[in-house]
């Protein structure tokens, strides 16, 4: 690492980020700020410096966090010195960079460092475990509580016979039984991350890299596998119940656990690195729209109370998104405010949707596996349910040839279907829709494939990830129709970025953009009155009050 030209920083558009060892000081970076402000502008060329802190509020318990401060420029800040000022002070930037580097995995950015097992002990666990597990292979057709009572039978017996070594600052015999229990029971070294609320996401890159992301944090984990074929037991631990397999002829499989966690493995040849496990953890509390407003601040009242709306009218709506931005989440919300009288058909590629619905019918499909006529497709389920009399219909995620039946569906007397789909913005969802449908196979030409697609589908619900790993609802557009061969839109609500905090929470609020959708135009009277609201656009003396409270 070299300091940076003066005249790169003057251009720059963002933040510049290095860790640092000094303590952070918030009042001290506003007091900057506010100087930074009256000298020739150089608020926009601070240099932010991120540090970590050990919070010990009574509510976080010893949780890292991170904070951001403002360090001063070094030297004089008058017009003629400033060139030599934010030399020096990137030079002393540089410093502290090349002590703790931004890249690589810092000790605090992983979980649970030093929780570390004495090789001694790792060593008699490993033994114990070969006794225990030999002796369990003779039993079969047993419940899981009769098997987890026999398991801490043996394990007794075991540590009886031989008794775990004592190690100084070690509980000896619980960390063995607990080990044993997750070994022979449980995920292994997985399972305490699966019983983590605050963990969302488990990534396995082989035996020797686990990663979690934790409240919206991605950090590299102590814990590892034994081995390769220690990954592949507990992948097929995971596949047992559901009767999936995986091997050399289908090396990748999607699953589900039992409490609803979506799975996906892979092993060698395609995995280099060794097996991988991604494991997509859901909340066991199912969220509400209230918790999407008012405790995740994901959605603003004003386009929740719409939203709401447009389910009770039966609307079209496709949530689109990146990986993990939250699209299942909004679309579980989304289905509660369909009405107990209607039939709902389900049909999601492995079920996670927790859908409350009394006439529900749930379908999953059904993968390929050593031979082709096993497989049952989101395509073929979605043809079955239209024989099912549904009222709607629910697909849990549109990505290959199943969306022009379910364009057909939204357009032939099932409306309100939800499904939901991968685009970076709606724009890119519409036009994902259209390689969908022509993944199909269906000869028609572009315009017939945008005229279904305009007529089938309301509105596109556009959620992303932001850089704090917030999930916020960042666009909601209304499908108007087809001009000129072009798919014709308008926003109703837009997320408008304000800035990023002390602590690098990223501030914002979900906005109307004063755009009227059609449908509520087009119900003139006291529909309008009511619902005219939601759609208003404050004026900037109501938002500078609003910033000052």
């Amino acid at each position: 690492m070299s300091p940076l030209p003066v005249f790169l920083l003057s251009r720059a558009d963002g933040l510049m980020y290095v860790y640092t060892s000094q303590p952070p000081s918030p009042a001290f970076a506003l007091k900057f700020k506010e100087e930074a402000a009256c000298r020739n502008g150089l608020v926009e060329k601070i240099l932010w410096l991120r540090n970590h802190a050990e919070d010990t509020s009574e509510n976080s318990e010893n949780r890292l966090f991170e904070r951001e401060c403002a360090i001063p420029l070094s030297g004089d800040l008058s017009e003629e010195n400033t060139t030599a000022a934010l030399e020096t002070s990137i030079q002393e930037l540089v410093k502290h960079a090349l002590i703790m580097p931004a890249t690589g995995i810092m000790p605090e950015e992983m979980h649970n460092p030093v929780n570390t097992t004495p090789v001694e002990l790792a060593e008699y666990q490993k033994a114990l475990r070969s006794e225990v597990v030999g002796e369990l292979d003779k039993h079969f057709g047993i419940s899981d509580h009769e098997l987890r009572t026999k398991v801490e039978s043996k394990i007794d017996d075991a540590m009886q016979r031989t008794p775990p070594p004592k190690i100084k600052g070690h509980n000896s015999e619980v960390e063995v039984k607990k080990f044993l229990i997750d070994e022979i029971l449980g995920l292994g070294p997985l399972e305490d991350f699966m019983l983590d609320e605050d963990v969302d996401e488990i990534m396995v890159n082989g035996p020797d890299r686990i990663f979690v992301e934790k409240s919206g944090r991605l950090m590299m984990t102590d814990r590892k596998f034994s081995s390769s074929d220690h990954v592949r037991t507990v992948i097929e631990r995971i596949l047992m119940p559901v009767g999936r397999t995986v091997n050399e002829r289908m090396p990748y499989v999607d699953a589900r656990l039992p409490d609803g966690s979506r799975v996906h493995a892979i092993i060698p040849p395609l995995a280099l690195t060794g097996p991988m496990i991604t494991i997509r953890k859901f909340s066991k509390v199912p969220i509400s729209m209230e918790d999407l407003v008012y405790r995740f601040k994901s959605v603003s009242p004003a386009a929740a109370e719409f939203l709401k709306l447009c389910v009770h009218l039966k609307k079209n709506i496709i949530v689109s998104g990146g990986a993990s931005s939250g699209k299942t989440t909004l679309l579980n919300v989304l289905s509660n405010f369909i009405l107990p009288s209607e039939r709902v058909i389900c049909i999601e590629d492995s079920a996670e949707l927790k859908l409350t619905q009394v006439n529900l019918g749930r379908l999953e499909a059904r993968q390929q596996g050593t031979e082709s006529k096993n497989q049952v497709s989101i395509r073929d389920l979605v043809r079955n349910a239209l024989r099912m009399r549904p009222d709607r219909i629910i697909v849990g995620e549109c990505r290959g040839p199943e969306a022009i039946d379910m364009l057909q569906a939204m357009n032939t007397g099932h409306d309100g279907s939800l499904t939901t789909l991968h685009a970076n913005t709606p724009r890119d969802a519409l036009a994902r829709l259209e390689t969908m449908v022509l993944m199909a196979g269906v000869d028609l030409p572009l315009r017939a494939i945008r005229e279904q697609i305009a007529s089938s589908v309301n509105f596109v619900v556009q959620n992303g990830r932001l850089a704090d790993g917030s999930r916020r609802l960042l666009e909601l557009v209304e499908v108007t129709g087809i001009e000129d061969n072009i798919i014709k839109t308008q926003t109703i609500f837009k997320f408008e970025k304000k800035w990023i905090g002390e602590d690098g929470h990223v501030v914002g609020e979900l906005l109307p953009t004063g755009a009227l959708p059609e449908f509520i135009r087009s119900i003139p009277g006291r529909f309008l009155e009511q619902h005219a609201h939601l759609f208003k656009v404050k004026s900037p003396t109501a938002k500078n009050e609003e910033a000052a409270q």
